[in-house]
């Protein structure tokens, strides 16, 4: 498939989350603090900042994060032209992640308000096995107030990315919707990644409509593709087929498929030794749309997206923002 020429290759409408990321040896940390360990905990401003004072003597990393957020960066970083909007705090957070999403895509359509903090994920790992623990204040992230110049954006760009996330509550549900109408408009494609069970079983009826009405792209792992249709991983992925043009089913340790109109691709995994699980789903999608938006064929873009999220995992942090091993992984694609 070959798109349109635009100046921008992906447009991203997602939560804006700063990432946090501290690795702890002792577990029991957590069980102190009072927190289950490997789960999500929502929480207030006043909660997060508790736990990350206890914290930060361990070492903080401070990232741009987010799951679109995650994949435009590394697109940027891939060297294509993106742009992501998102609301955070006019605060000093806020302007970090606007820095960072800056370093990475040159440029960026985040929204400032001074009303609520930037929201904030706190990613607690754990040396032994990289599980993660999180602890969540979605703030400013969750009150996007309009597209705002975003709309021409989008329109100016050759790939609309959303994730599930959005669909939770308002006022994002309807930021996302616009956004699909205007892509919808302009007949530019709107690529989906699901998120997570929790969300398909809290928005099943309009994500199923979302992926069968609007979406030409669609990643998702085994747990969501059967929350989704209610069927084996491998069925769902062919029912999700008849109503969607690719369909990316992620299978942790076994691979992935790909399914691009008949046409069904096995690809295979990259193993590393993992420290950070965190954002591997989305740098998958960004090598695979690396691929996507460059005319590649779904197998070759698929092996992209494996090698991006094998590098991922293999480091702190949900984002590679090293230029050389990007481009090794992009080189390694055979054509």
């Amino acid at each position: 498939m070959t798109l349109p020429a635009r100046r921008f290759h992906v447009a991203g409408l997602g939560n804006a989350l700063v990432d946090a990321l501290v690795r702890i040896d002792d577990d029991q940390i957590l069980a102190r603090m009072g927190f289950t360990r490997g789960l999500m905990h929502p929480v207030d401003h006043a909660a997060w900042q508790a736990a990350f004072e206890q914290l930060q003597h361990f070492g903080v990393e401070i990232h741009s994060g987010g799951s679109c957020a995650n994949t435009v960066a590394a697109l940027g970083l891939l060297g294509l032209d993106t742009v992501y909007c998102g609301q955070v705090g006019d605060d000093q957070l806020g302007h970090l992640y606007a820095s960072r999403m800056q370093e990475a895509c040159g440029g960026h359509a985040l929204q400032f308000t001074k009303d609520l903090a930037t929201g904030k994920c706190l990613s607690i790992i754990s040396s032994s096995d990289a599980e993660r623990t999180m602890l969540t204040d979605l703030g400013a992230a969750v009150a996007l107030p309009g597209l705002g110049r975003f709309a021409d954006e989008i329109r100016d760009s050759r790939i609309l990315h959303l994730t599930g996330y959005l669909l939770l509550a308002e006022p994002m549900a309807s930021r996302a919707m616009e956004a699909i109408a205007v892509a919808n408009r302009e007949e530019i494609p709107v690529s989906l990644d699901v998120a997570d069970p929790f969300v398909v079983d809290s928005v099943r009826d309009r994500m199923w409509e979302i992926v069968q009405e609007f979406a030409d792209v669609v990643f998702l792992n085994a747990d969501e593709a059967t929350a989704l249709v209610g069927c084996s991983p491998e069925e769902a992925i062919h029912k999700i087929g008849e109503v969607c043009q690719t369909v990316v089913l992620k299978l942790g340790s076994r691979g992935s498929l790909v399914k691009h109109g008949d046409d069904l691709f096995a690809v295979g995994i990259h193993p590393t030794d993992a420290l950070d699980t965190t954002g591997a789903g989305d740098a998958y999608a960004a090598g695979f749309l690396y691929g996507y938006v460059n005319g590649w064929s779904p197998r070759r873009s698929g092996d992209l997206g494996s090698r991006i999220a094998s590098l991922t995992v293999g480091q702190v942090g949900a984002v590679v923002r090293d230029p050389l091993a990007l481009k090794a992984a992009v080189d390694a694609c055979d054509p």
